[in-house]
């Protein structure tokens, strides 16, 4: 009887998890998932021509316990064996629930205050847009926010995308996505 009583205790519990966390949702007005990525999008460099502005990203849903979130953009499909990361924006305040287009120019200081933007693959902090490889499949470009149970991730802008991902993994509570596609 008490192995049932625990059984179900713990079955609610993950339930309630997954339910909650598929409140949690991330949303764009220049992103529509499963569509393709704007040019104003996409990387300016590396051959390719876009205007290398973040969207405008905004979320709703976090948990409760929601100390700070932190927002990715990741390509798996990029032909290195560890994908690239385009951008990492953390030490978001919990108060804050958006981000404004071309947040991720360091240079525009539109990114909220507080926040750390870290080094990208492009080897520089901020925002870099979609940029693969001439007549390569559509790659996915994934832009995540996580909900995190710390006020503060314990790095800087020189950490890299891996760290911040290692990081974020850790302290997850939730997270949200959109994924688009981009090829040329």
């Amino acid at each position: 009887m008490i192995k049932r009583i625990i059984f179900v205790s713990i079955f609610v519990i993950m339930i309630r998890s997954i339910s909650f966390a598929e409140d949690f949702l991330l949303s764009s007005p220049q992103l529509e998932p499963g569509k393709n990525l704007g040019m104003e999008q996409v990387f300016s460099g590396f051959g390719c021509t876009g205007k290398n502005i973040s969207p405008a990203l905004s979320w709703k849903g976090s948990p409760a316990e929601t100390k700070s979130f932190a927002v990715t953009v990741y390509d798996p499909d990029a032909p290195t064996g560890s994908g690239w990361w385009h951008w990492a924006i953390f030490n978001i305040s919990a108060k804050i629930n958006n981000l404004a287009e071309n947040a991720g120019d360091p240079s525009s200081k539109s990114a909220p205050e507080g926040s750390i933007q870290s080094i990208t693959d492009f080897g520089r902090a901020g925002y870099g847009g979609a940029c693969p490889p001439v007549g390569d499949k559509p790659h996915r470009y994934i832009f995540t926010v996580f909900a995190l149970d710390v006020e503060k991730l314990p790095l800087d802008a020189n950490a890299s995308g891996a760290m911040v991902g290692y990081y974020l993994n850790k302290h997850a509570l939730a997270k949200a996505t959109i994924t688009v596609y981009y090829s040329r």
